[in-house]
């Protein structure tokens, strides 16, 4: 981690070039506590364990492990336990914040204080459909791809995969930033 003028903590990702891609394209790894201090959302709403392959701005690449111990497996369904496709959607939607918090901090101009309030709304979801049920145990794999801007507002494609099967893919459009 390295501190921001004014003393506050920004994510110091692990960076690779990735084959086939010019030196502009560095992709970055984010651990836990990377992406604990990118985005504003805590236990039980943080949704993604680690991310890696991101592409500031433009792509990435993340991983979600499904465990029994989730509060939602309680009442989704008891004796039949299935990841709610909200939260697929919403792990997801964190992939995409990471991608664009991303930019906000590899970029030279990134204001000082704490880039999670970068982070804004998720306001479409579009095209979405459901291939397979995540249960207990499986690793869903996330993959995001940020398309263009459309004023404050940004189309993102999305995927969600287990064991190479599509769990849920679609479209989705988030602010760019918080408005009050």
């Amino acid at each position: 981690m390295t501190a921001a003028p004014g003393g506050s903590a920004s994510p110091a990702p692990a960076r690779r070039t990735a084959a086939g891609r010019n030196a502009a394209e560095t992709a970055y790894s984010y651990s836990s506590d990377d992406i604990k201090r990118m985005l504003p959302h805590r236990w039980p709403m943080l949704m993604i364990d680690r991310a890696y392959d991101v592409v500031p701005g433009r792509s990435g690449r993340g991983v979600k492990s499904v465990s029994v111990n989730e509060p939602y497996f309680a009442g989704h369904y008891p004796d039949h336990s299935i990841m709610p496709g909200v939260l697929i959607v919403e792990a997801m939607a964190q992939l995409v914040a990471v991608v664009y918090v991303a930019e906000i901090v590899a970029s030279d101009d990134s204001p000082a204080g704490d880039p999670s309030a970068s982070v804004g709304y998720l306001g479409s979801i579009s095209s979405m459909k459901f291939s397979r049920l995540v249960r207990p145990g499986d690793q869903l794999r996330l993959e995001a791809t940020l398309g263009q801007r459309l004023g404050g507002l940004r189309k993102v494609s999305v995927r969600a995969t287990v064991d190479s099967e599509v769990a849920a893919a679609g479209s989705l459009i988030v602010t760019t930033g918080r408005t009050a």
